[in-house]
């Protein structure tokens, strides 16, 4: 069975963590495409004829790096919605964040397991591909409205304003999630779990994308409105808050 759960695009310089990574995910019935650098890498992501489902990134390699492919991918709107997880060295927090920061959806840190990885592919697919059931719980209403900022789940369609927001998957999961549960906190380890469907893992993760939602819906990022800051808890969405209006 070869394709049938969505095309997978792996770049990665190390020829053994490409050959083991297409294995596994073609087992699992991904179509695979592979690349040595980042500059074939960038252009197979983006390709008019049968672009990935899904990008698995390296973040060290040579030539155009891992982040300024993450960077390119996300400022054509042709690909600035197409999943991305990072492969990073262990010790390299700053380029992780920095990929985070830069739009990236997920990211493992080598050495990593082949089994995890094909994991944490569907789990960010199936999170891509749901309807509103999956991303903000069962039975929520086709679109949520806070002021000038519209979240229409079923399309995967934020607009602020009338103007279309450029978000990644995570940034869109967790922005209806939080919208659909008004006034109610929440932990990052919650909000780990319940939008990235992880039981462990790094809670900064939960801080870099809140971070990026609020410079995206918030009139003035620093004095967040909407997305509240809750001492010693997490995070919770105001609703109706100035910042809505």
């Amino acid at each position: 069975m070869t394709g049938t759960a969505g095309h997978v695009l792996v770049v990665d310089d190390d020829p053994t963590v490409r050959d083991v990574v297409s294995r596994y995910l073609t087992r699992s019935g991904y179509q695979v495409s592979l690349a040595a650098d980042g500059e074939r890498g960038l252009l197979l992501a983006t390709a008019e004829l049968r672009p990935p489902d899904l990008v698995v990134l390296d973040l060290m390699l040579p030539g155009l790096s891992g982040l300024r492919v993450c960077a390119e991918l996300r400022a054509r709107p042709s690909s600035s919605g197409v999943p991305i997880i990072m492969l990073t060295a262990l010790g390299e927090e700053e380029d992780r964040v920095v990929g985070l920061e830069l739009g990236a959806d997920d990211y493992l840190t080598k050495p990593f397991s082949p089994r995890e990885l094909v994991l944490r592919v569907s789990s960010v697919l199936r999170r891509y591909r749901d309807t509103a059931r999956s991303a903000v719980g069962a039975g929520p209403p086709p679109t949520l409205v806070d002021g000038d900022l519209t979240v229409d789940v079923a399309a995967r369609r934020a607009t602020l304003g009338g103007q279309e927001l450029s978000l990644t998957v995570r940034e869109f999961d967790l922005l209806a999630f939080l919208i659909r549960h008004p006034g109610q906190a929440f932990t990052r380890s919650e909000l780990l779990e319940r939008v990235w469907g992880w039981s462990f893992g790094d809670q900064s993760t939960v801080t870099v994308h809140v971070r990026r939602l609020r410079e995206k819906v918030e009139p003035d990022p620093t004095a967040p409105r909407r997305i509240s800051t809750v001492w010693g808890v997490g995070y919770r969405y105001d609703v109706g808050s100035p910042g809505g209006h």
